[in-house]
């Protein structure tokens, strides 16, 4: 007979029944034993071999061929990844299994392979499956129905919540983290006593996650969301210490690789983020967690710390998922759902070992009542089995004489003669005198609630006592986010940027003031075929917007382009923009106007809220190309052409317009270029040439014109100073200077003269200029 069914109906019904195989069989921990399936019949499958704390070492391959064969039919890297990870004190909060070898480390290293490492139980591995002989637990057909599994571990450890458990199913997801044994106890305990207890009154008790590899808790909001709901997020921070000079890292966060950590750290500082370090280094051991993070001198530790907080997996967040399986259902729970599951769990595992051992007491006295019937009519017994031909004839009077059931009929005749001593018969009435006392005592725990938690209590305090140790990880209540200005030290940078795009930030402490006249010291290494366009002084924490050629505006914040030594290359602007043109201005972002002048010699005034807009990909700033932009920081504008002209007029002449419009004329340039704008109201202005020429020249000097005039002569130009590339008002007593092949000069303006128009001007740079900034 064909069956024919909807595809999609198929798919479906295929679909749901993989997926809950996977969580109920392989994903996720049952809520009672904190245990999934892989783990729980590694233990027991060792418990069954005997490989307990106080006996020797086996070999892993020896164990996981045991579990594949008996309980567990996947492959053996699965099984013997989760053994692993139970015998890996950085992984569990309390390792159930003792590893022997090479178990891999905090680094990500591997494991060795499982012929060459063995294991055992740990003594507090024992506890989960104490008591599991007394039908404690049920027990289930394995794959193959040859053998029987428990299908779940009596757990008189509270494993789920002390060592958490992570697991991804098919549209789930469980993150339970570790805790400290001792709180777990105490909360317990406290809900035994007081089923009513709130969760925020068991967080007298647990205080948070209690991780192995330590660290820092920053806040407890995301602790309180996560046990009152069941979903949560904290920030986990490593442990740090100051010594001298350097950053000492002592703890890691709970899955963070060290090695990762290291990695990061240096790959930041060849970026340019970390430029306050000056190496890293791993000294760690057997002793603990030493990661050495030297600095250079006179360098906020602090600042250093934020950035590597921020930056790198020295802080992360931690995602809390308290999903488990109840019934075989996944469930999101509570801290109180979590250990209410728990003491049920406890609560059905004492009754059942008590009505085991009642059972079996009453199965003992029984016998014991027999002996005692026998024991007193001793010499008739011994007459009436010595008269009988068979076993079964004896058996049969025994019965008959003394009213005797089948089993205590056959352990009479069990019975061997040094029973029969007076002092053997002494400890027959005295153990029949216990076993009475003791079957009293279990009816009365089977028939009280309050009997069996006091029970579950003193066993919790046992493991508690045992077993429980300090807290690792501490807990900061507040938690202020670290944001990537808070790393950032505000501070005046020199700001270079080349033809190609390259920038890098400098201090103004890397260059001492000079005489003029000299070559200066290198201030970028240049690629080949680059050239220094650029220097401006700018403050780290400004929002700056650079305009390009091409007639497009780009924000960025100053520190995101690196702080490098005087050597460094820098960094391409591509990184950061979407930059296709030379940069032409750079403005910090606030409040106020900019004036833009295009290379046809038209300007415009455009409010800078404009431009809030400008983000990496840009936005308009002209329709046409840009010859310069500037803020608007002053009463006059001059406009300087390359061959040595200079217009000036007043700056309410510049109209405002939107970023789309072209403007108005600024300068009549007659087949001259444009070389500066500069906006102010000082009483002198200095101009440069481009082989190093340079002089002040009186304000007034200039007359003041209307907008689109040729201008005066500002500075002779010849074959011997170059064409002009620097015509500002003089703003500082310090000058700093950068000529095409990235060489700088510091020099004090006393220094250059003041002069006529047409002076040459005097040597200023031997290298040479392309550019220059007031400071």
């Amino acid at each position: 007979m064909e069956l024919v069914r909807e595809i999609a109906e198929e798919i479906k019904t295929s679909y749901l029944d993989y997926a809950m195989s996977v969580i109920v069989g392989r994903a996720l921990p049952d809520v009672r034993d904190g245990l999934k399936p892989v783990q729980r019949r590694i233990l027991y499958s060792m418990y069954e071999m005997g490989l307990f704390s106080n006996r020797n070492y086996r070999k892993s391959a020896r164990i996981v061929g045991d579990v594949l064969g008996k309980y567990h039919p996947h492959g053996d890297a699965a099984v013997y990844e989760a053994l692993v990870r139970m015998a890996q004190d950085f992984n569990m909060r309390y390792p159930l299994i003792d590893g022997q070898g090479n178990f891999g480390s905090i680094d990500g290293d591997e494991p060795a392979a499982m012929r060459y490492t063995e294991a055992r139980l740990t003594k507090i591995a024992e506890e989960m499956l104490k008591d599991i002989d007394k039908d404690t637990v049920d027990f289930v057909p394995n794959f193959d129905n040859t053998l029987k599994e428990p299908s779940v571990l009596p757990a008189a450890f509270p494993n789920l919540l002390a060592n958490g458990s992570s697991g991804i199913a098919v549209g789930m997801a469980t993150n339970i983290p570790p805790h400290n044994l001792r709180e777990i106890c105490d909360a317990i305990v406290e809900y035994i006593r007081n089923p009513d207890v709130t969760v925020r009154e068991l967080m007298k008790h647990v205080k948070g996650p209690d991780f192995p590899t330590g660290g820092i808790i920053v806040g407890v909001e995301g602790i309180i969301k996560a046990y009152e709901t069941g979903r949560g997020r904290i920030i986990l921070r490593g442990k740090v210490e100051f010594e001298d000079n350097a950053i000492i890292i002592r703890e890691v966060p709970y899955t963070v690789r060290k090695s990762l950590i290291v990695e990061k750290i240096a790959n930041l500082v060849k970026e340019g983020k970390l430029e306050e370090v000056k190496a890293v280094r791993d000294e760690s051991d057997r002793e603990g967690i030493r990661v050495v993070v030297e600095l250079k001198s006179g360098v906020d530790k602090n600042l250093v710390l934020k950035k590597l907080y921020l930056y790198t997996p020295l802080q992360i967040t931690y995602s809390i998922m308290l999903l488990a399986l109840v019934n075989t259902q996944p469930k999101i729970l509570t801290l109180k759902d979590l250990i209410a599951e728990y003491v049920n769990h406890r609560r059905e595992v004492v009754r059942r070992r008590t009505a085991y051992e009642l059972e079996k007491a009453e199965e003992r006295i029984h016998v014991l009542e027999g002996f005692k019937i026998v024991i007193s009519n001793l010499d008739e017994a011994i007459s009436l089995i010595r008269s009988s031909k068979s076993p079964s004839e004896a058996k049969e009077k025994l019965i008959n004489r003394f009213s005797l059931s089948e089993k205590q009929a056959d352990a009479v005749l069990q019975m061997r003669l040094q029973k029969l001593t007076s002092m053997e018969i002494d400890g027959i009435l005295k153990e029949y005198e216990e076993l009475d006392k003791k079957i009293k005592e279990l009816k009365s725990i089977l028939s009280s609630q309050e009997k069996m938690d006091e029970i579950i209590i003193k066993e919790l305090e046992e493991i508690k006592k045992n077993y429980g140790d300090d807290r690792r990880t501490k807990i900061v209540e507040k938690y202020e986010e670290i944001t990537e200005v808070d790393t950032i030290k505000d501070e005046e940078n020199v700001l270079i940027i080349t033809k190609d795009g390259y920038a890098k930030r400098l201090d103004e402490s890397d260059f001492r003031v000079q005489r003029r006249g000299g070559v200066g010291t290198s201030g970028i290494s240049l690629r080949d075929g680059d050239y220094a366009a650029y220097i401006v002084k700018v403050r780290s924490l400004d929002r700056i917007l650079l305009f390009t050629k091409d007639g497009k505006a780009f924000s960025i914040n100053a520190y995101e382009i690196p702080k490098q030594e005087r050597s460094g290359k820098g960094v391409s602007l591509k990184r950061f923009l979407r930059i296709e043109d030379e940069i032409v201005g750079i403005v910090p972002f606030g409040k106020g106007s900019v004036v833009i002048l295009t290379e046809s010699g038209y300007i415009k005034k455009v409010n800078i809220a404009e431009f809030e807009n400008a983000k990496r990909s840009g936005i308009l700033a002209s329709p046409e190309s840009v010859a310069f932009v500037k803020k608007l920081d002053g009463k006059e504008v001059i406009i300087a052409t390359e061959n040595g002209r200079l217009v000036r007029f007043k700056a309410e002449e510049v109209p405002e317009y939107k970023r789309n419009a072209r403007g108005v004329k600024a300068v009549s340039l007659d087949g001259d270029k444009i070389a500066w704008m500069d906006v102010g109201s000082e009483d002198l202005i200095l101009t440069l040439t481009e082989n190093g020429y340079g002089k002040m020249t009186k304000t007034e000097e200039f007359r003041l014109t209307g907008r689109g005039a040729k201008g005066v002569t500002a500075h002779k130009v010849n074959e011997k100073t170059g064409k002009l590339v620097f015509a500002e008002f003089v703003k500082s007593d310090k000058l700093m200077v950068i000529s095409k092949d990235g060489n700088v000069i510091v020099v004090e303006t006393k220094q250059i003269p003041v002069m006529g128009r047409n002076a040459v001007g005097v040597a200023v740079s031997k290298k040479g200029i392309i550019s220059a900034s007031f400071i």
